[in-house]
């Protein structure tokens, strides 16, 4: 009873001066929104990140050709022609574990089809390509396996290339010419969408890589291969077979270094989920600061309230209150501040991440954890903050609080 005739009291306290009490709050609101909100925008691209990064497909493992440097600067690791057929048919033949593979030649031309002339990359992939990459054809088919033996002509698009040739028809069946070679296409494939760089992964044609090396780049080394494993669990030792045939392969001696890399799915998603999650503590932690603000007001705000109140206090001693009474009434007070506007901010919060996502486009995902440990740690500033001026409040002299004007 005496703990709701406190809460009662200290309710009381709180409305007499309304606009103070907002204010008051405000520093607290403010934070825990700015923390829910930047930490819901960290939590986004982090998804989004991972998202992109399944889009390459289960349990594929990249390797790329090597490093070359010039002048001093390393070029990064695909800039030097070291993988060939012979490396990709020897993996395809010797690695168990192996689910399905593709290696893979990048270039770009100029595609035609009567009056339309666009640039697109063109893709020189096996026939395993989709599977590896688990890209779905929408319509048509995949080129096979004589068509990539025989190097022929024949082509798989994108669905942004395919309406920008095609319009709205079906491109399966038609013609288009790639460096006014004419190519077949066999295929459509389903939408992707954009890459974790911002391209547009739709706008791509893929062709035999034989086409491509003979027809289109001349080229006669890969860039990179992609090998799917058949399990989530055979990914390392696939991985650890691979650089050991390579390294045989390239006569590299042991403590020399390698002349390719081979990377895991699970190594790039580790690496571009740890920059976001850095990316999250850091925009959490920045928005923090305001709820340490709003405490620091909280605190301003009770001293002050306990100058104004001292008489009060002292009437309430000199009739029979405990000291303990008037720590808990102000602790109470101090604790309802925070409270309350943790709750406010909470729908701030989330009002401010959804305004972000439909205004900016921007992904963001707003986590349970984030809005609990927000009005968690609100309440705790408010005990925090609020058991100084309490304790102050508390042990005031009942003759010297009377004498008080």
């Amino acid at each position: 009873m005496i703990i709701f005739a406190t809460l009662r009291m200290s309710i009381r306290a709180l409305r007499r001066n309304t606009l103070r009490t907002l204010l008051t709050m405000l520093g607290i609101i403010i934070g825990v929104g700015a923390v829910i909100a930047m930490v819901s925008i960290g939590n986004g691209a982090k998804a989004q990140v991972e998202a992109q990064i399944a889009s390459l497909g289960q349990n594929v493992i990249l390797v790329m050709s090597g490093n070359f440097s010039r002048g001093g600067f390393a070029m990064g690791f695909g800039s030097m022609p070291t993988l060939t057929k012979e490396d990709y048919e020897s993996i395809r033949r010797e690695v168990s574990g192996v689910a399905a593979s593709s290696p893979e030649v990048r270039t770009a031309a100029q595609i035609a089809v009567g009056s339309q002339n666009i640039n697109s990359s063109i893709l020189g992939v096996g026939d395993e390509y989709p599977d590896v990459r688990s890209w779905p054809i929408a319509s048509g088919a995949i080129f096979t396996e004589q068509d990539v033996r025989g190097a022929n002509k024949v082509a798989v698009i994108g669905k942004t290339t395919a309406t920008t040739l095609f319009g709205e028809g079906d491109p399966v069946g038609q013609i288009i010419r790639i460096k006014n070679a004419p190519f077949v296409v066999t295929g459509l494939l389903s939408s992707k969408g954009m890459s974790m760089m911002g391209q547009d992964q739709d706008d791509i044609v893929l062709v035999p890589y034989t086409s491509a090396m003979k027809r289109l780049s001349g080229v006669t080394t890969f860039r990179s291969f992609q090998i799917k494993s058949v399990s989530s669990e055979a990914v390392t030792e696939v991985q650890q077979q691979i650089t050991d045939l390579l390294r045989q392969r390239h006569k590299i001696e042991p403590g020399k270094d390698d002349d390719f890399l081979v990377r895991t799915q699970q190594e790039i998603t580790q690496t571009a989920t740890e920059a976001s999650r850095v990316m999250t503590l850091l925009l959490g932690s920045i928005a923090s600061v305001s709820l340490l603000v709003g405490g620091i007001g909280i605190m301003n705000i009770m001293l002050v309230s306990v100058t104004e109140r001292t008489r009060e206090i002292g009437i309430r001693l000199a009739v029979g209150a405990r000291s303990r009474d008037i720590l808990l009434q102000f602790l109470i007070e101090a604790i309802a501040l925070s409270l309350v506007g943790g709750i406010l901010g909470i729908f701030l919060g989330m009002g401010g991440s959804t305004l972000v996502s439909s205004k900016m486009g921007w992904a963001t995902l707003i986590s349970m954890d984030s809005i609990v440990i927000s009005f968690l740690f609100s309440g705790a500033i408010g005990i925090f903050f609020g058991f100084y001026p309490a304790r102050k409040a508390a042990q005031l002299d009942p003759i010297d609080a009377l004498r008080y004007e």
